[in-house]
């Protein structure tokens, strides 16, 4: 299989001099490898395998990797997915009191760790699925074993299921879908429009009716810009607001809590990386122990595209902190079309972020 942009150039017709590719007729090549990123992250990041069954709580935690090319070929409107991949997903267990001290006494409270690889996907076996190999990161403990064999059980048909979205995703296009049904749309209209062109006279006769004006008055009171959200939660923490200030605008803590790559001024105006660069902004606003204002992006979002973020500290009483976040005008989708955006922004903040430096740093759940 030819890598993306290395295709027999015999095969792909020169662009017109306006630049149009009508009806996909030539043949147009897409590199989907980013959108591969972001949409696999989106499947497999964060799904819940066990939620209390058997004293097990097991999660996966996130798409650590992936390697390989994905690309679309189209023609004659035709899609022709190409990728070969390969990820590895991080996935963490922890058992409860009671099923911890049955099994494994003294084991309470510890996260096992491990990580789910799928070595080969490519489109020749999309009607397969892929081999997935599960292994524990650390000792092999009996509460390791328990997990792994959990996750074996119930994680395993689960990544497979997310895996085959993926896979139908890209026979129909992968990030080119949109588009591909837009021109088929304005190839309709066109028709449609033509000199001819036989048209029902009730259709021609349609008008459409004025919005009532209830429904106009709730748009405009609406606290949202169309095609965008806000998002607000309220934490609690056992700990002193300048605790949590610190660890939040500490790059060190950061890649501690993570387990990733983290660059954060602590300047107003300065920028910050986090999760590998998947999140970058700068700093708007900083009072130590009390609020973060910051721009916040994901890398997968419309280029240029800047959400607000505020975390207000509140410390009610010694030793406990609330924290309220509001994040606003995050898009409903991503770059790629995907409109898992909201959702997925807010499960980090309270997986990846709010319950990892609870369970890290002991400040209680």
């Amino acid at each position: 299989m030819a890598k993306y942009g290395e295709g027999d150039k015999r095969w792909i017709v020169e662009e017109r001099a306006d630049g149009t590719n009508v009806h996909n007729w030539h043949w147009a090549e897409r590199d989907c490898l980013e959108w591969s990123r972001a949409r696999l992250s989106s499947l497999l990041a964060g799904l819940t395998v066990l939620d209390g069954e058997g004293g097990l709580t097991l999660r996966t935690v996130a798409l650590d990797k992936l390697d390989g090319e994905a690309y679309v070929n189209i023609r004659k409107g035709k899609v022709i997915p190409g990728y070969e991949l390969s990820l590895t997903l991080s996935w963490e267990a922890e058992a409860e009191a009671a099923a911890a001290a049955a099994s494994e006494p003294g084991a309470a409270g510890v996260k096992v760790a491990g990580a789910a690889e799928v070595p080969y996907l490519a489109d020749e076996n999309a009607d397969e699925d892929p081999d997935l190999r599960v292994t524990v990161r650390g000792d092999e403990t009996p509460l390791a074993r328990r997990a792994k064999d959990a996750f074996l059980a119930r994680g395993k048909p689960l990544v497979l299921e997310k895996i085959r979205e993926f896979v139908a995703a890209m026979a129909e296009g992968g990030p080119a879908k949109d588009e591909l049904e837009s021109k088929k749309a304005t190839a309709k209209a066109a028709a449609a429009a033509a000199p001819g062109a036989a048209v029902p006279a009730a259709k021609k006769e349609e008008v459409t009716p004025a919005p009532a004006p209830a429904a106009k008055e709730k748009k405009a009171k609406g606290k949202d810009k169309e095609g965008f959200k806000t998002i607000e939660m309220t934490e609690k923490f056992y700990c002193r607001a300048k605790d949590i200030y610190e660890i939040l605008m500490d790059e060190n803590r950061w890649k501690g809590f993570t387990q990733s790559n983290a660059r954060i001024s602590r300047e107003v105006g300065g920028e910050f990386s986090l999760f590998d660069g998947s999140i970058t902004g700068r700093n708007e606003e900083l009072q130590e122990g009390k609020l973060i204002a910051q721009k916040w992006r994901f890398g997968s979002w419309p280029d240029g595209l800047y959400s607000s973020v505020r975390l207000v500290f509140d410390e009610p009483e010694s030793g406990v902190t609330i924290i309220k976040l509001k994040q606003t005008d995050v898009p409903e989708e991503d770059k790629y079309g995907n409109s898992t955006v909201v959702e997925n922004t807010e499960r980090g903040w309270r997986e990846l972020i709010f319950q990892r430096i609870r369970g890290v740093f002991g400040f209680g759940i």
